[in-house]
């Protein structure tokens, strides 16, 4: 007959992604003409609780490299942007909710999927896609056997063990071999 016991451990017990699009807008200095590139760099986040939501905060640079002046000069212009993202994460399992880890990872980079001159403005979007994972305490069952494997007896001393193999190499030893 198997008995039962509880072990508390730290497990997964809320996970979920999520994909922000933001659609944003720059004016450059020099109006332009044609856009050339467009990165976004420096992506920083964390997250933390706040009632039954994870409030995720983060930031990052954009960079848009441009050409100007009917194609003649390029310029490139920066724009620095802090996100807040606001979820709310679908519970796995039941447990110990009081004090979660909450674990934020970038699944998908921030990257600019579109940029278009519009009116003098650099108009673009930027997608990213987050994981939220909540970490907290849950009790697992386990069964177990009341009989226990036996102990091996470890012996106090093996000089025995010792002696006998260091017997075997003379055995072995030719003392005529030098002869």
């Amino acid at each position: 007959m198997a008995n039962y016991k509880e072990i508390v451990t730290k497990a997964i017990l809320g996970k979920g992604k999520k994909t922000f699009t933001t659609i944003d807008a720059i004016t450059p200095e020099i109006v332009p003409t044609t856009i050339l590139g467009c990165w976004v760099i420096n992506h920083n986040f964390k997250g933390y609780k706040n009632g039954d939501k994870i409030n995720i905060e983060g930031s990052y640079d954009i960079n848009i490299w441009y050409s100007c002046m009917d194609d003649t000069k390029t310029e490139v212009v920066k724009k620095s942007t802090t996100y807040l993202e606001s979820v709310v994460v679908p519970k796995r399992s039941e447990g110990d909710f009081s004090n979660e880890e909450v674990i934020i990872r970038s699944l998908k980079q921030p990257t600019c999927t579109r940029a278009e001159i519009v009116n003098g403005k650099i108009e673009y979007t930027v997608e990213k896609e987050l994981g939220v994972e909540i970490v907290g305490d849950t009790k697992v069952k386990i069964a177990y056997d009341e009989e226990e494997d036996p102990w091996e007896i470890i012996p106090d001393d093996n000089t025995e063990e010792v002696n006998k193999a260091e017997k075997e190499i003379d055995e072995q030893v030719n003392e005529e071999y030098l002869d």
